[in-house]
């Protein structure tokens, strides 16, 4: 196993492997000061950074950061690495890879077909020495497009997860919350529902009133219960409706394990969702959501730094195909991500290293109540994150989340968002909305229908009468 060092002035400061130098390059968070493997100071931060500039990628293939032995990712991403697709940059350093994806060579095209031959690892060290315009540059280049009833991921769209999460998962709270988020031109994304309880019948009864939501309005959406994927499998096994297969994921098999799955229990949610045949317009249906410090939180992340762990949980999701996958950047808390500047960079890295995977990358741009950071840092994340082309991002009433007790981006963050930006949603969701006459968006600029829909109008009746019931 190789070590690394680099002298800054008369002071050679040295690193015992590939672990210890992407954990000490990597920009300060309170995440990996939590894990002792931060730099311990600016100067050891730029010597990490300038030795990992001079490793070359194919030295991530020679020394796994997490033993292949002991961890089924590290064999997921070893074993199902296209050296083919690799060829093009297999001779190119960390700092040369920064380079080349910088320059007009490295396109759309180039970038798509390079995306196989990539590992997480890769993927990780290459940020570690971008700034955030870096960041943003190149993932705008990248468009990852994946359909189930609808086409997300397309140049010039933004599209958004209609979440109506209420706190006893009162059927009339979410479906009031579903009807203003509609009016609004949210959820082409998806309508998922966190819910409070993780009994089946509950589930079930979610899933069935999505279904019935979508049916009655022929909405080209897609419905999910974020639920766990036993949980969705068993509601398949029941014949229940059942667009989308979520279950959130990490970048160890341990961290996995703390979240009750493994490869071969996604593998199987996967085929079950795959069996119901449901999409319209293509079959990507796995949902997952990820977050930087999850596998330190479970003490599952082998000393790797928390933003390389994160890459790793992308080559799970690539793996299944899946519709959507999201960061929830800010919701572990500040002892993660301490504050608005170390959010903001972490969202803009996990948007940036899921779409150089190859994955549909999108962002729930949130915070807990205890961190440094505000809506203004989230206004600045959501507006950075739209310039870079991200798929979606998250809408709920007021962007404070009843249910969960965090801070994310609203119905109105979207419409600011796609009228700042001149970004549309989903092709096949617009035309609905001018359908139903909710909005049209021409030049860049969303203009209202005068009246509510016919049909919104009486679901607004059948809900007044409900709640004062």
């Amino acid at each position: 196993m190789a070590s690394y060092s680099h002298s800054i002035g008369a002071v050679t400061y040295r690193f015992a492997d590939l672990k210890e130098l992407m954990a000490k390059a990597s920009p300060a968070r309170s995440g990996d000061f939590l894990a002792e493997i931060a730099a311990g100071n600016d100067s050891e931060r730029v010597a990490a950074q300038m030795a990992l500039a001079d490793v070359e990628l194919s030295r991530f293939l020679e020394e796994p950061l997490v033993p292949y032995e002991i961890d089924e990712v590290t064999r997921l991403i070893i074993d199902t690495h296209d050296k083919a697709a690799f060829a093009p940059v297999s001779h190119l350093t960390v700092g040369g890879f920064r380079d080349w994806l910088l320059s007009d060579s490295a396109d759309g095209r180039s970038l798509r077909s390079l995306a196989p031959g990539l590992t997480p690892e890769m993927a990780a060290a290459v940020t570690k020495i971008m700034r955030v315009q870096d960041l943003i540059l190149v993932a705008q280049k990248i468009r990852v497009v994946t359909r189930f009833r609808n086409s997300l991921g397309l140049p010039g769209r933004l599209s958004t997860r209609l979440q109506p999460n209420h706190p006893t998962d009162d059927p009339v709270g979410i479906a009031a919350s579903i009807l203003d988020g509609l009016l609004y031109g949210n959820g082409d994304a998806v309508i998922g529902i966190n819910p409070a309880t993780d009994s089946t019948a509950s589930i079930c009864a979610l899933l069935e009133m999505l279904d019935a939501v979508i049916q009655r309005y022929e909405i080209p959406t897609q419905s999910c219960v974020l639920t766990h994927v036993t949980t969705s499998i068993e509601a398949i096994n029941r014949g229940v409706p059942l667009d989308l297969v979520f279950q959130s994921i990490a970048g160890t098999e341990a961290a996995n394990a703390s979240f009750g799955v493994s490869l071969e229990i996604l593998q199987e949610g996967y085929q079950a969702g795959l069996s119901l045949n449901r999409g319209s317009l293509g079959q990507n249906l796995m949902y997952f959501e990820t977050g930087q410090g999850s596998a330190l939180s479970a003490n599952a992340h082998h000393g790797l730094d928390q933003q390389t762990c994160e890459a790793r949980a992308y080559g799970v999701a690539r793996h299944f195909n899946p519709l959507l996958v999201n960061t929830v950047v800010g919701f572990i808390g500040p002892e993660y991500l301490y504050n608005g500047k170390q959010i903001i960079r972490a969202g803009l890295e996990d948007h940036f290293c899921g779409k150089l995977l190859g994955v549909p990358m999108g962002c729930d741009i949130c915070y807990t109540n205890h961190a440094e950071a505000d809506q203004d840092d989230m206004d600045t994340l959501l507006t950075l994150l739209g310039v870079a082309g991200v798929n979606f991002i998250m809408g709920i009433p007021g962007s404070d989340d009843v249910m969960l007790n965090y801070q994310t981006t609203s119905f109105h963050d979207a419409l600011y968002a796609r009228k700042t930006l001149g970004l549309k949603p989903a092709p096949e969701f617009e035309q609905w909305l001018a359908k139903m006459g909710i909005f049209t968006q021409t030049d860049g600029q969303i203009h209202f229908g005068d009246t509510l829909p016919p049909a919104f109008r009486q679901a607004l009746t059948q809900l007044e009468r409900a709640n004062t019931s």
